[in-house]
This record gives structure tokens, sequence and C-alpha cells, in this order.
């Protein structure tokens, strides 16, 4: 076993295989740029050197610098986590020419899987079935018209280079498809720097399914079951879930069969996973009828392997590990099984009533649910680590999330004896999170999982969108119980800060009469009052528009809870305050609600309208108007790079462009002011 290994990676995922390290007696170095300078996976690691700027360009995809460090701190393997170098076969060879071990497969693996094309005709050799398409070198557009028409429509058009949904395209006719594949093209030259693609017949109802596949060097190979990641908001993973619901076990084996001969026909050596796309002709009450194509294979660790741990009680990192030391896998096909059911929820800085925009700013709460680090063997469920609850991230309160990385902030495991038991268990630890300081997807996950498609496993590619209804722009607290929490809020603040003096009391006593107190709020965009009477004897009355009701509450352990009853609703809150804006957590969902001090605004001008500003920071990339131009209200004005992602910003009504005040290729700050633009 090695003695010492750098992780070539960050965040999350640095931090997971520290711990795995740990526990194995494995020392660890860990890299870092200057905008992680003090992040959570440097501190997990007994050392850590700096390699470059905050950009990745600038640091973790610099791998001269990265193996200088492994050499420098006498590093014996390296360790690529997801993402960045850890499928890239130069670096893989780069690893072996400076003596180093690359804790993944061999870079020949890397390579024939890297390229769509040349992967699914080694998997046609290999007996894998394929999704009816074309897979070949000739890309004249005639000839790729004339083999869709032949395949029949739907077809999909996909990058052979790509990831990540960028050049793809769904065509439903033929006279769309030269216009399609143009579009595909474009976007796959400039993401990839290739503009070769495939055609495939697109899959109705199609669920993706992926297999987990473990190498040796020894010529062992086995698969540990399956993971279904159907679940996606472009083309991008939201739930993931083990084992697959509604497989039948001859599938099962079928898929985890299909997998090995995949891994074997590339000669793979340590942790990879086979992704299928499986076709569901007869529904959802058919598995019976399910038919499964190969997709792709990710030759790497994948984000939602702690699903797979948690179902079979093994440590994948330990295994890669191993494996990549020398030894023989730890355990043989026959020797593997599961138990229970568990679900896994990547929590992003995003805001999905938005279309998903990736949000950046400071963690000011970052609050866990309770649970206990993965300690292998897990045990069965209700008899071990916080009840079922694993929570891996690679933040901690006070940290930045930045444009340079991924929004992904952490990942919550959940385990139990059965979906219905780990889909509970989802749900009150979801309840339980608490983040403020930018936008999260907490609220929206919880929706996903509550919703009937996903509950009762009608599970397919495009759940999001067909449950759409019940995901997006929902308010689970409501406007009244947001008032109360907020008042609430407010009293119990004054009644901290009171002292003994009777004098400096905001209770509302007279000697006579009643006092009616006025509170200003803006909800969900929407300004409003509300009316708070001081009974005789101490009593509260709130009254908001039509509603009025006693108002009674009661701070409970933990500072910032409360107990609220309001409006025949009794409920444990909590709430942060950050500046005007209250935050509120209930056991319903949460929400924000703007309390305006009318005396700190008065003389203010009634809104600040003709900005346009930067949702985040980042790269200008074009802007689509001129000064003088006229522009229409949803117009396209401008467009922004952020989190490895373009942005549009529209305009907000009808009116004429005044000024642009950046250029193509500036970077700006969250905030920054775009262009003005002289409403209508």
């Amino acid at each position: 076993m090695f003695k010492k290994i750098l992780i070539a990676n960050r965040g999350e995922i640095a931090c997971r295989v520290a711990a795995t390290a740990r526990r194995m007696g494995v020392k660890t170095v860990a890299v870092y740029s200057d905008a992680d300078a003090s992040a959570k996976h440097v501190a997990a690691c007994d050392e850590a050197v700096h390699i470059g700027g905050s950009a990745p360009k600038e640091s973790y995809l610099q791998w001269q610098r990265i193996l200088d460090a492994a050499k420098a701190t006498g590093a014996q393997a390296v360790h690529p986590g997801y993402g960045f170098l850890s499928e890239n076969e130069a670096f893989a060879n780069a690893c072996a020419e400076a003596g180093l071990v690359f804790i993944g497969p061999p870079s020949s693996a890397i390579e024939a899987m890297g390229l769509k094309a040349e992967s699914k005709r080694l998997m046609e050799k290999a007996g894998v079935p394929l999704v009816p398409g074309y897979h070949g070198a000739d890309q004249d557009p005639h000839m790729l018209q004339h083999e869709a028409d032949r395949i029949g429509y739907p077809v999909l058009i996909k990058a052979s280079a790509g990831g990540g949904g960028k050049g793809m395209r769904v065509v439903e006719k033929s006279e769309d498809f030269a216009a399609a594949l143009a579009s595909c093209q474009r976007e796959a030259r400039n993401s990839f720097g290739s503009d070769a693609v495939l055609i495939e017949k697109y899959v109705l109802r199609p669920r993706h399914i992926e297999i987990q596949v473990f190498g040796d060097t020894h010529g062992n190979c086995v698969y540990l079951f399956e993971r279904d990641c159907s679940v996606q908001r472009r083309h991008q993973k939201v739930l993931e879930e083990a084992p697959a619901p509604g497989l039948t076990s001859e599938l099962r084996q079928q898929m985890g069969l299909a997998a090995v001969a995949a891994a074997k026909a590339v000669h793979y050596v340590g942790a990879g996973t086979v992704e299928f796309i499986v076709e569901q002709p007869g529904g959802y009450e058919k598995p019976e009828d399910m038919r499964f194509f190969f997709m792709e294979m990710n030759t790497r660790l994948q984000v939602e392997h702690p699903v797979t741990e948690a179902i079979t009680g093994l440590d994948l990192v330990e295994w890669q590990l191993r494996v990549a030391s020398g030894e023989p896998l730890p355990l043989q096909q026959h020797e593997l099984r599961m138990h229970g059911h568990a679900i896994e929820a990547r929590i992003c800085a995003e805001n999905p009533d938005n279309q998903f925009l990736p949000a950046t700013g400071t963690l000011q709460v970052y609050r866990k649910p309770a649970h206990t680090a993965f300690r292998p063997p897990l045990p069965r469920a209700g008899e071990g680590w916080g009840e079922g609850v694993r929570f891996d991230d690679g933040v901690r309160e006070g940290d930045a999330i930045s444009p340079f990385y991924d929004s992904m902030i952490a990942k919550l495991i959940v385990h139990g004896d059965t979906r219905e038991q780990a889909l509970a268990r989802l749900d009150e630890a979801l309840a339980e999170t608490r983040i403020v300081g930018l936008a999260t997807n907490v609220q929206f996950l919880r929706h996903v999982a509550a919703s009937d498609s996903f509950a009762q496993a009608k599970l397919d590619t495009a759940l999001i969108p067909r449950e759409a209804a019940v995901l997006f722009q929902q308010d689970r607290v409501g406007r009244d119980q947001a008032v109360a929490a907020a008042v609430a809020q407010t009293l119990l603040t004054e009644r901290a800060a009171e002292g003994a003096d009777p004098f400096s009391r905001r209770d509302g006593f007279r000697s006579h009469g009643l006092t009616v107190r006025r509170f200003d709020f803006e909800y969900l965009g929407e300004g409003m009052l509300a009316y708070l009477t001081y009974e005789r004897g101490g009593a509260l009355t709130l009254k908001v528009d039509e509603t009025t009701s006693p108002l009674v509450f009661e701070a409970v352990a933990g500072g910032s809870r409360f107990d609220l009853q309001y409006a025949g609703q009794r409920q444990v809150v909590q709430t942060w305050t950050q500046g005007e804006m209250v935050h509120v957590f209930t056991p319903f969902g949460a929400t924000q609600i703007l309390e305006i001090d009318a005396l700190a605004h008065a003389g203010e001008a009634a809104h600040e309208g003709g900005r346009l500003t930067a949702p985040m920071p980042g790269k200008v990339v074009s802007f689509s108007v001129k000064a003088g131009d006229a522009v229409t209200k949803g117009q396209p004005l401008a467009v922004m790079e952020a989190m490895k992602m373009e942005h549009t910003i529209a305009a907000p009504a009808d009116g004429t462009v005044a000024e642009l005040l950046y250029a193509p290729g500036d970077q700006v700050n969250e905030g920054a002011e775009l262009l003005r633009l002289v409403t209508a």
C-alpha cells in the first residue's frame, strides 16, 4: 500500500479521498489555487501545495505543477478525483513517465472511451447492446441527413467528443435536421475543438441507469449493481438512487454482465461506470418490457458513488487505492450483496426558479442535518450513522462559493431498509438543511422528492419538465406564516436587546387604550402591510390583510428557533436576519421576506429603473445590441459566462439602449451594471 498520495482535486471529492486515506494510514497531499488557500480540503490533508491562480486553467489543470508537487512531497501516487484531469489520458501518461501511479484506469482505456463514436464501435464488437444509429467517420452533412432518415425520427444528434449536454440536439422531423446539425456542430466545435457527431434513435421514456464496475491488474472485473440517474436538469444529474426502482433481477444481471464485457473490452482497471439508456416501451408499469442500450463509459469515480457504498457497505475509494497498489479486488462477484435503498441529492448554489442560474456568495449560515461521517462497513438502517444520513461536502460556514468552480455545495445521502423509508429520511434531512447567503436548490429537491412521479418511481429523463407545475415557483410556507415568523423574530430580537429598565420596553404597554404597530414587508416581489395589536394582559393579535389571529411564540433551544402559533398552525420555525431580509425555515419549506424599515428608506426613490446588472461574477461574452437600439421586453441583450455556463441577460421592459458599460471579454463583479436602458 502507498505511504503517501497526492489528491489532484479540490472540494468535496478531495475531502472524501482524504478521509479514506487517513483511515487506511496513508498520508495525503492537497493542491490548492489562490481561491482555495483556506479551503476545507487543504485542512483535511497532511500537506498542501499552492499551484496557481483561481481559474482551473491556472491551477487544477496545470498538470506539470501537480506532478512537481507530488515529487517534491514524496507522494507515490496521484488520485485525480472527478472532473479536471480525471479522464485526461495525457495526464495519466505523464504520471507514469514521472514514476507516479495514476489511481485510475490505463490511459488506453481513457482514450478508447473518450470518443463516443469510437467507444460505440468497441462496444458493438464486444456484443454490448447499442441504440440504433450512425457512429461512422464520414461527417458529410448530406450523408448524415441520409442516415437520420434511415434510422427514423425522432433522432438525437450528439457531439462525438461531448459531455455535459453540450453539442446535443433532438430532431423531430427530417426538414429540421440540417439546421439542428449545424447548430450542434458549432457548439461542439466551440466546446470540444471537434465538430464530429454521431446520430442515434431518440429513445422514448428513457431512463438513465448506470452500472458501477471495478477491475484489477490480475484480470478480475465485477459489477457493484446499478444506480438510477434519470432525474436531470440540462442533462446533468439532480437525484441518484440505488438500486434502480422496478428493475428486474434478470435485467440487473444482464446489464451487469454487459458492463463487465464493456470494461474488459478496454482492459479496464479501477473504478468506472458504464452508462446505459433504458427504454420503457410498455410504460412505467411494465418493467419486463425494458430494453437497455450502451450510452458511454465514465473512466473515473462518479459523483454519485456514495449510493453504491450505502447499499453494499463498501468503500470504493479504499478499493481504488488497493487496486492501484497492485492488490486484487477485495471481493468476487458471488460475494457482493446489496441491502436496502439509498438516494443522493446534489445540493447546489443555483436558482431553480430562474432556469437554474448558478449562484455565488458566502455561506453565512451553513447548518447540516444530524449525520455521521461514512465509516464502512455500513450498518443496517437505524443501527448507525445519523439514522441513515450521510453528508459529503468540501465547505464550511463562512466559506465563499466562487464563480471559478462547479456550483455543487454538498451531497446528501440517505439510506433505509426500503425506498419509502429512504424518501422520508431524505425529506427530513433536507428540511433540516439551513443555508443562508446565496440561492440553493434545497427546496426544489424537496419538491422533486415529493412529486408523484418520483414518489411512485415513474422515472425518466423528462421527469422535471413533466412535473414542472409542482416543482417551480412553489410557496410552501405561505405569506401569512412568513409575516408571522418575521414579526415574531423582530419581537424576540427586541426583547433580547431590552434591559431591566421598564422605560426601554417595546411591548406596547399603555396605561389606557391599545397599541397598534405597523410593519412594512415585501414578499415575493409585492409590498404589503401587517398590523400588530398589543392587547391588555400581554396578548398579541396580528392582522395580515384579511387574516386576523392571535400571535403566540416562545423561544426554544437553538437560539434562532421558536415555537410559533398563528392562524391555526403551530410549528417550530427558525429564522436568520441579514439586514432587512428575514430567512424563514419551517418544516414545510423555506422562504425569505423583506422587513422594510420605513424611516431608513424615507426620501429614497421608489425604484431604480433602467439598470441591468450582472447576476454573478463572470466574463462578458458578447452584446447583441448597441447604444441607440430599440429593444422589446424579453429580448436578449448580452451573454455572460460564469461557473462553466453561459447566461443570457434579457430586457426587463421595452426601451432604448442608452449605453454599454463594458466590452466583450471584460471580467465583472456581481451587481455590476452592464448597460443602461431607458424604458418606455
